[in-house]
């Protein structure tokens, strides 16, 4: 228990964190502390945490991508028009178009980064505005309705009646959101690709004299966060039953802010898949919460800019500085 406090402060740091929210939300609303209300809240962030554990692998490997989320949005309307030219298709190829677009999307941004050298930031800024634009400018805004029925048709993996009559759900987007979590984690944990991502982001410059491929680190990093936001474009399709242009515009900062919180350093080599996930939990529950008390959605806008700066502020630290018990209950034990 000693060497796991100590190996995972910032998870730890994290549960006891949620503990307490949901303590305090529990009191202070009368349907959050309900199994119906922690189904909804599951099967609502599945998509952020598709988007999370593919921007991890991009921290880790010491980039930044905010791009991602426009990126879906763009999928998510080629997915549309691809599997029209087919004669609707089905979950496998709907998959396939979705993935193949994204990582096409992502390796135009790693092309960026490492053939002409420019700051990851500032080249995912640049794609973020013109995916944008040309999506709107293709699409004059007009959301997309008329879709093949197996992208619109609920798909219930468990579902159970309440006393009071209500039915709770667990939906498709958990399973495939699980199996991305997993996905993420085999790779930088299980891979030597994995190791790679961690030296490269540590120390670039001591990776590429040991002989890591830095381009292969580049596509590879930039291409997953490609795939997990093609498959979340197309989940987010699945979900709301409709295509909209500008539904994802601005989860960027909502899932950048989770991730970073949940322990990935912007300065690249840090980050953990249970961190991440854990990070995205945290700020759906915050805002899952502060709307049933009726606070307003611009006063959580305010409370995700505070977490990025705090994050950012804290990127070459430990989270768990912000909760020092964690660490010294870790120490005492």
């Amino acid at each position: 228990m000693r060497s796991f406090t100590r190996t995972h402060a910032t998870e730890v740091a994290l549960l006891a964190v949620i503990a307490v929210i949901c303590t305090v939300l529990s009191f202070a609303t009368a349907n959050f502390f309900s199994l119906g209300n922690a189904f909804d809240l599951l099967n609502t962030s599945s998509v952020n945490i598709i988007f999370a554990v593919g921007l991890l692998v991009v921290l880790v490997a010491g980039g930044i991508d905010i791009s991602f989320a426009v990126a879906a949005s763009v999928v998510q309307y080629g997915t549309a028009i691809a599997l029209g030219w087919i004669g609707g298709g089905g979950w496998v190829s709907g998959l396939v178009i979705a993935g193949s677009l994204g990582i096409c999307l992502g390796a135009i941004n790693a092309l960026l980064i490492h053939r002409f050298r420019i700051i990851s930031i500032v080249a995912t800024i640049s794609t973020f505005n013109i995916y944008f634009g040309l999506l709107m400018f293709f699409t004059k805004g007009v959301s997309i309705y008329d879709l093949p029925e197996w992208l619109t048709d609920r798909v219930v993996l468990f579902e159970h009646e309440m006393a009071d009559g209500s039915w709770i759900e667990i939906t498709l987007p958990v399973l495939v959101m699980a199996l991305c979590v997993i996905a993420t984690w085999v790779l930088i944990t299980r891979t030597t690709t994995g190791r790679q991502l961690y030296a490269f982001g540590d120390n670039p410059e001591g990776a590429r004299r040991f002989g890591i491929n830095i381009g292969a680190m580049q596509f590879i990093a930039f291409g997953w966060l490609g795939l997990m936001a093609g498959i979340g474009g197309l989940v987010q399709a699945h979900y709301a039953q409709e295509v909209v242009p500008n539904a994802l515009y601005g989860r960027e900062l909502d899932v950048l802010a989770a991730v970073v919180l949940g322990g990935a350093r912007l300065g690249g080599g840090k980050g953990s898949v249970l961190g991440c996930v854990l990070g995205v939990l945290l700020i759906a529950i915050t805002q899952n919460g502060l709307n049933l008390m009726g606070v307003s959605p611009f006063a959580f806008k305010m409370i995700v800019g505070a977490i990025i700066l705090i994050a950012i502020t804290l990127s070459n630290t430990s989270i768990e500085r912000l909760l020092p018990f964690v660490s010294q209950k870790g120490a005492r034990r």
